[in-house]
């Protein structure tokens, strides 16, 4: 079980961890960014995938904690988060966008992956950010502390607002959508509670 990686204690409750992984640098396969927007949700909160108990599609996020949970959005999309809590309890972080790394090769792929050349677009949601990465159902329930995945920790202090999260109808009011302060990379721009 993974407790600290990247100065970030998983076994905390999923809103104390999600602004926590603010500035923190997302690596998967070598490719990746900062992290700028994440979202959290616990079981206790109808908003969660496991609000309703373990099932074969959430069985990840009642594992222990420090791995990633990986679900397809409307069918389309793969949004990729991590585990917090203790095993059993259901909880994690939705990373919801990346500042991408200033790295050619690892820009070039992104933009060959999402057939885009914009770099603020790139990894500007969670679907975006999982296509641009290459993350998909194949990596769900996996360790963070090992390949594919690498994380990094701050090389700077960062200014993390928090809100309600978005794309959701239940808890709305909740301020658990944490973001960069004055990010350009976000997914949308921050409606303070």
């Amino acid at each position: 079980m993974i407790s600290n990686l990247a100065g970030i204690d998983f076994d905390a409750p999923s809103h104390v961890v999600a602004p926590q992984l603010i500035g923190v640098t997302l690596l998967f396969n070598g490719v990746g960014g900062r992290i700028v927007e994440t979202e959290a949700y616990d079981r206790e909160e109808p908003a969660s995938h496991c609000y309703g108990g373990e099932t074969p599609r959430n069985f990840a996020m009642f594992g222990p904690a420090g791995r990633s949970y990986v679900y397809q959005s409307h069918g389309i999309h793969w949004c990729l988060n991590f585990v917090c809590r203790e095993p059993g309890h259901g909880a994690g972080v939705l990373l919801r966008a990346l500042e991408p790394l200033d790295d050619e090769e690892g820009l070039a792929l992104m933009r060959a992956r999402r057939k885009l050349d914009e770099v603020r677009l790139l990894c500007s949601g969670p679907g975006r950010l999982c296509q641009a990465l290459g993350v998909s159902r194949a990596h769900n329930n996996l360790p963070l502390d090992a390949p594919p995945f690498m994380l990094l920790p701050r090389d700077r202090e960062v200014e993390v607002l928090a809100g309600p999260r978005i794309g959701i109808s239940k808890a709305v009011d909740l301020p658990w959508r944490f973001v960069e302060a004055d990010s350009r990379f976000l997914s949308k721009p921050l409606r303070r509670v």
